[in-house]
């Protein structure tokens, strides 16, 4: 039986309160205040998006104590801890490490025995699909939690076409928090086909609409992760590149990327010199529209406006016995002839 009000450690990809990590200061707010629930946060001293699940292991990571004050959790940097000044709500600490370390030095060694849920977030931007989900930050903390043994929660306030207004929000933090209730006092035994004790972490993208402000809120569905691809995901650039306007540096979820963040016309001089810029090529990846997806699957869900959760394992996945394997064999067929 899940405990009531778990002990939370609340990492992101973006970093500490600011213009690329709008989100995570309010869901602190409200998971202490709306839930009273015991939260700890361990997050990045810089953006890390996409970065995945990489820890740098011939680094040495250095942290910094931060106090966030309202109303926009903005704060004072301390390298050593001290009691809190007029104003400030909590001590966090801030790392010069990726979200998945922050996650690991965070559950064992700030905060040992301590911890029951990892969540992961809110990210700026989307995670759905596969080739977000594989690339995620936001999902690599949470991974690294599983692979930990404790429960973990990514959670992504997808931009669908602008930035969304500030009044969306609370509407965004009140449905997460809901959603995160739920999915705590049930783990892995919700019906509708969830495996009781395969579950080890759950992927929730909202996207940032206006239904989110309405009475009637938005749909919130079970779903799987859309297996897509991603083609160029770099250009081609001169020496003194510099990053792309079209890429924020919360990445290329925030919003409709277009291809082409570089230059179009790069000259063979230029390429011999092997000089490379992130310009991410998105068409296919966001903005397709409903029709044009799985219908179920995550990408789908957020295209159609509404809030999607994903079950995951901490694994790469594997057929079930049975399912058809490569050229129609069974995995079963497949494995009697390699016998020998």
């Amino acid at each position: 039986m899940s405990i009531e009000k778990p002990r939370v450690l609340l990492t992101n990809d973006d970093g500490p309160p600011g213009p690329d990590s709008p989100y995570i200061y309010g869901l602190y707010l409200h998971l202490t205040r709306e839930l009273g629930w015991e939260v700890k946060v361990v997050v990045p001293s810089s953006q890390k998006s996409w970065i995945g699940k990489a820890y740098q292991i011939h680094d040495t990571i250095r942290g910094r104590y931060y106090y966030p004050k309202d109303p926009n959790g903005h704060g004072e940097v301390s390298e050593v801890s001290r009691p809190l000044k007029e104003g400030e709500v909590a001590e966090w600490v801030l790392l010069d490490g990726t979200p998945a370390t922050c996650t690991n030095i965070g559950l064992h060694n700030l905060y040992y025995g301590e911890i029951d849920l990892l969540l992961s977030g809110p990210n700026f931007g989307r995670n759905t699909s596969a080739a977000f989900v594989l690339s995620s930050g936001t999902i690599g903390a949470a991974l690294s939690a599983s692979l930990s043994g404790t429960r973990a929660i990514a959670l992504s306030y997808g931009t669908v076409k602008h930035r969304p207004p500030t009044e969306w929000h609370a509407p965004a933090h009140n449905l997460g928090l809901r959603i995160i209730q739920r999915l705590w006092k049930n783990w892995g035994a919700d019906m509708d086909g969830l495996r009781e004790g395969k579950v080890d972490l759950y992927n929730v993208n909202i996207p940032m609409v206006e239904a989110l402000a309405t009475a009637e809120g938005l749909p919130v569905l079970w779903t799987r992760i859309w297996r897509n691809t991603y083609g160029r995901l770099f250009k081609a650039d001169t020496l003194d590149a510099k990053p792309s306007p079209d890429v924020p540096a919360a990445g290329p979820g925030v919003s409709v990327t277009t291809e082409g963040g570089g230059r179009e016309k790069v000259s063979k001089q230029e390429i011999s010199r092997l000089v490379f810029k992130f310009s991410p090529d998105m068409s296919g990846l966001i903005g397709s529209g409903p029709d044009a997806l799985p219908e179920g699957s995550d990408g789908w869900a957020i295209e159609k406006g509404w809030a999607s959760v994903t079950p995951l394992r901490a694994s790469f996945a594997e057929p079930e016995a049975g399912d058809v394997f490569l050229d129609g064999a069974t995995i079963e067929d497949r494995f009697m002839k390699l016998k020998l």
